[in-house]
């Protein structure tokens, strides 16, 4: 019980006035602690691209520094742009998994994504109903936050047989234009019968092979950049 002056009634007042203190210090602070850590970063103003796809981004098999989205940061800065390239690639994922991790890369505020998705949904032969579905959800949803798109086709191995590659590629190609992105068909266009491109499990690049995929997007990614 706090008292002031013998009067015993002052004490809940007392009391309410040094939460009220307390939690406006603490909401403060803590204010303050955010600006800091994120200071760095605003003082940067370097735009951020992001490479959302599945194993072929995230350099499946390949060691730190070898994935096509390592290559194209190295080349962008060559060129002049400071441009951050982050690395959202998770090994496996489907185009399924391109809805649900939205949020986080929408988090992220991007100027730029470069979307690579697909090639699960057609290795697992899923219906093309659904790879489309999903990634016309994936574009919806930038699109509508204002973010521009790179999007990255891909093929099938000849196995599959062209009454599943062909209308496969076409998903690409018909979202690309509905959505007026900006489009690779095939991000493997260049590396194709190049040797020691693609590594032993014949799906996915080596460290020359990521080289040349960066090399493979930067014409359509440099008109969505702004030099610096």
């Amino acid at each position: 019980m706090v008292e002031i002056a013998g009067d015993t009634r002052a004490a809940p007042a007392i009391h309410s006035y040094t939460v009220v203190v307390y939690v406006r210090r603490a909401t403060f602070v803590s204010f303050v602690m955010i600006l800091l850590a994120s200071a760095p970063l605003r003082a940067a103003g370097a735009p951020l691209i992001v490479c959302y796809g599945d194993s072929i981004t995230a350099g499946l098999g390949l060691q730190a520094g070898q994935s096509f989205p390592d290559a194209l940061q190295r080349d962008l800065k060559a060129r002049g742009y400071h441009d951050v390239v982050s690395n959202q690639g998770v090994s496996g994922a489907t185009t399924k998994d391109a809805v649900a991790g939205l949020r986080s890369i929408l988090a992220m505020h991007p100027a730029v994504v470069i979307v690579e998705f697909g090639g699960n949904d057609g290795l697992r032969g899923l219906p093309l109903a659904e790879t489309r579905r999903n990634l016309d959800a994936v574009l919806t949803a930038f699109e509508a936050a204002h973010i521009r798109v790179l999007l990255a086709g891909i093929t099938l191995p000849p196995n599959y047989g062209q009454e599943y590659i062909t209308p496969f590629q076409q998903v690409f190609r018909e979202l690309a234009a509905k959505h007026h992105v900006a489009f690779v068909p095939m991000i493997y266009k260049d590396l194709i019968h190049v040797p020691g491109t693609i590594q032993t499990d014949g799906i996915h690049p080596t460290a020359k092979g990521s080289e040349i995929i960066a090399r493979t997007l930067v014409p359509e990614l440099l008109p969505l950049l702004r030099k610096n």
